[in-house]
């Protein structure tokens, strides 16, 4: 039982500790001030690019290329918890945020 409850507690810890900063100040200084403070906060917002998605949230757990919509690319990207009860899916259709998919509570979808 004490190796199941400190392996929950190790998966945890290092589930937190990816949650770091993924980015440096000259990699969003471009970027309006909206958007640097989502990045900043670990958010999302319909409209992000991928790089600004990538830069708030990290890299996905997996990426998969869709069937293009009206001649524009599309890709599925999905993020896990370590544990894996919760998924988003995020859809981008011509590099921009355009749906998001997703059981976590913390999801900014503004505009």
């Amino acid at each position: 039982m004490r190796i199941i409850i400190t392996l929950i507690i190790v998966l945890f810890i290092f589930g937190c500790a990816s949650q770091g900063v993924r980015y440096t100040y000259d990699e969003i200084k471009n970027y309006p001030p909206d958007i640097q403070e989502k990045i900043a906060k670990g958010e999302i917002a319909l409209g992000m690019t991928k790089e600004q998605v990538r830069l708030s949230w990290g890299n996905p757990s997996s990426v998969r290329v869709l069937t293009p919509e009206k001649g524009k690319p599309r890709e599925e990207w999905i993020y896990s918890s370590s544990l894996g009860l919760l998924k988003s899916r995020l859809i981008f259709v011509d590099g921009k945020l355009t749906y998001i998919i997703s059981n976590e509570q913390r999801i900014i979808s503004e505009e």
